[in-house]
């Protein structure tokens, strides 16, 4: 399906739109920065609260559980209204929420803070992908896309590792301070881009002898039917939890891991662990090369090498921490932070390309919803609770074995995509004025 831009491809001028991607990329970086720096402030939130893991766990798991119960209605908010102006909203909202937990006074408090941050972000990915599906040509859609997500590793790991720093040097509550304000001033910027026309939902009107060149306006069981209608959507949603559930395990818990298992202060604990997660960089933009080159040879190849890379990463994760300790593992830890994001990039890109082009926003709200309720908000409380049960190398052995699932449910959605493709509307995505 293409979408029809100006002459060179591009939705907007070229520059303007990179300019937009910058602006995009940013964002999604300090979305993350802010979603990640509570990490590292653990040992200090256990000190001075007497927080339990699981207690700590849910402080990552709030957001999660916030964006599931929101980014659905915002995401339709997205799709029928202006991305430009729902992103600058919402990323205002989330800074602010994450300036306020510096001043929370227990545990309750900084839930409910936390839980604020939720809500900005809700809409976010929905809305930024969606953007993005419409500013670049179909050829460099998963590439873009690629790049795009790369933000989500800088941006935990600079979270990781900067709440570790200046939580030592300042105090945890600066750590949510300092971060929080550079979202404010990319939010405000945000709003003077130029966005797409919100498309109209409406359909081919089909007759006696097969389509017409008559469109009909979408019902909702129409709209209902184009996401429970396309089964490599839906598998590629679960797929996608399952995933999720061991990279934000991972996020969440390897610096405590590291802290905990080889002794290390937990500023060089929050270093080590941002490392490995950090390496996920590469994953993002090599995943969505590797599947578009090899969809030169097989059209299904973005859902086949999802499933290959989402094995892969299962084992590297529970071969590093049932057989390994030390260097080696830690080697294997960096190998695993590229393997568990390469799935994303072309994954992603799945639920833009079997969908209406007006329901792109929506379509990855929904991968949102599910990735978070099963996996992302799971994950991290998950490994706490079996770490309070068990111990912290017991708990992330047995959450690295989720990926197996990831790559079974990708594999059987590849056999559907082909059918799923070619149902999908062909509309021309235009610039607003």
């Amino acid at each position: 399906m293409k979408d029809k831009g100006i002459p060179n491809g591009f939705l907007l001028s070229k520059g303007h739109s990179y300019y937009v991607f910058i602006l995009l990329f940013l964002l999604y970086m300090f979305d993350y920065i802010d979603r990640m720096v509570v990490v590292s402030l653990f040992p200090f939130l256990k000190t001075d609260w007497g927080l339990s893991d699981t207690q700590c766990g849910m402080l990552v798991s709030a957001v999660y559980w916030s964006i599931i119960l929101f980014s659905f209605p915002v995401s339709i908010f997205i799709d029928r209204w202006s991305r430009k102006k729902s992103i600058g909203v919402m990323a205002v909202l989330w800074s602010i929420a994450t300036v306020a937990c510096a001043f929370t006074k227990n545990f309750t408090h900084l839930f409910a803070a936390r839980t604020a941050i939720g809500v900005g972000e809700a809409g976010y990915a929905p809305g930024g992908t969606a953007m993005i599906s419409a500013l670049f040509p179909e050829k460099k859609r998963s590439i873009m896309v690629g790049i795009w997500n790369m933000a989500i590793p800088i941006g935990s790991a600079i979270g990781i590792a900067l709440g570790g720093f200046i939580a030592v040097k300042y105090g945890w509550r600066h750590a949510f301070g300092v971060v929080a304000l550079p979202g404010l001033i990319i939010a405000v910027l945000f709003f003077f881009t130029k966005d797409y026309k919100t498309v109209d939902l409406v359909r081919s009107a089909k007759g006696e002898k097969g389509v017409s060149g008559n469109q009909l306006k979408m019902s909702r069981r129409d709209i209902i039917k184009e996401f429970t209608g396309t089964p490599s959507l839906i598998l590629t949603y679960f797929a996608f939890a399952a995933n999720t559930f061991l990279t934000t395990a991972m996020l969440s818990w390897l610096p405590t891991y590291f802290n905990r298992i080889e002794n290390m202060p937990m500023q060089e604990a929050s270093l080590k662990g941002g490392s490995v997660m950090l390496l996920s960089i590469i994953g993002f933009p090599l995943g969505g090369f590797l599947a578009d080159t090899w969809m030169k040879k097989r059209n299904n190849a973005r859902l086949l090498f999802s499933a290959l890379s989402s094995v892969m990463t299962s084992i590297v994760f529970f071969s590093a921490f049932y057989f390994f300790a030390a260097s080696f593992q830690y080697y294997l830890l960096l190998l695993g932070g590229i393997c568990a994001t390469a799935f994303a990039s072309s994954a992603i890109v799945v639920t833009q390309d079997v969908v209406h082009p007006g329901l792109r926003a929506t379509s990855y709200s929904l991968c949102v919803i599910v990735q978070n309720l099963l996996g992302s908000s799971v994950g991290p409380l998950f490994v706490g609770v079996l770490s309070d049960k068990y111990d912290i190398k017991t708990a992330l052995t047995i959450a690295s074995l989720s990926s197996l699932i990831a790559g079974l449910l990708f594999f059987i959605g590849s056999f559907y995509y082909d059918k799923d493709l070619a149902k999908v509307e062909k509309i021309a995505i235009k610039v607003e004025e």
